[in-house]
């Protein structure tokens, strides 16, 4: 018997019930997960692609992120370098394993030092790629595996993010059924992590602290290749 198996038999049995759950329950059970059945999505998740995307720009500026568009994936790095010129950054750069950013051309920017691998205490300014974006709400989707360490997205006090376009959902629902269609069914990564903004809390006297627990900025380099 399993962990799961012995603690829910200890459920069961604090509940004064040890029976098993029927076939006829189980088979209901298992229809509604497969059915991936949608809640209320609102007005503002139902829109166009370009409304989409000026939404999510919206919603994550209001809440302290920085947003920039490039025309093809090739122009990141000289937004990269630019963001940081402008901004008073290290020109040292943690990346990501995946090769959605390292296959980008960074040896055209000599000035940029580029190091792949998981994020570090002394690493001030992380790149990771987006798995996708909710417009909802402003907010980014980040899938862990082992080459989008989530330490990238949280370790470094500065964290820049790339993102598609095309990537660009109306509703979390629908950025779901994107991570069912690349990892299959009943398949999930490590973790699936959700940013809406740089890291922030009001917890200590009512004070509003940036950088709390993950990054004090956040940008945005939108990849704009839904044409």
């Amino acid at each position: 018997m399993d962990a799961k198996a012995k603690i829910l038999g200890r459920i069961r049995k604090g509940q004064g019930s040890e029976a098993a759950v029927s076939n006829e329950t189980a088979d209901i059970l298992s229809a509604r997960i497969k059915s991936h059945a949608r809640g209320i999505i609102p007005k503002r998740g139902q829109i166009p692609l370009k409304d989409q995307i000026a939404l999510f720009q919206k919603k994550i500026e209001a809440l302290g992120a920085t947003v920039a568009h490039v025309e093809k994936a090739e122009d990141v790095p000289t937004a990269v370098q630019r963001y940081l010129a402008d901004n008073n950054m290290p020109s040292r750069v943690k990346i990501t394993p995946s090769k959605e950013v390292t296959d980008l051309p960074w040896g055209e920017i000599p000035t940029l030092e580029m190091v792949e691998g998981a994020g570090k205490e002394e690493d001030m300014v992380g790149l990771s790629p987006a798995f996708a974006a909710i417009a909802e709400s402003g907010t980014l989707m980040m899938a862990s595996g082992a080459d989008t360490p989530s330490t990238v997205n949280f370790v470094p006090e500065n964290h820049i993010v790339v993102l598609k376009s095309s990537h660009m959902r109306g509703s979390y629902e629908e950025t779901w059924d994107m991570l069912r269609e690349k990892f299959g069914e009943a398949v999930m990564p490590r973790s699936v992590n959700f940013i809406s903004g740089p890291s922030r809390t009001a917890d200590i006297e009512q004070r509003l602290i940036m950088g709390a627990h993950g990054p004090k900025e956040l940008h945005i380099i939108m990849v704009n290749d839904d044409a």
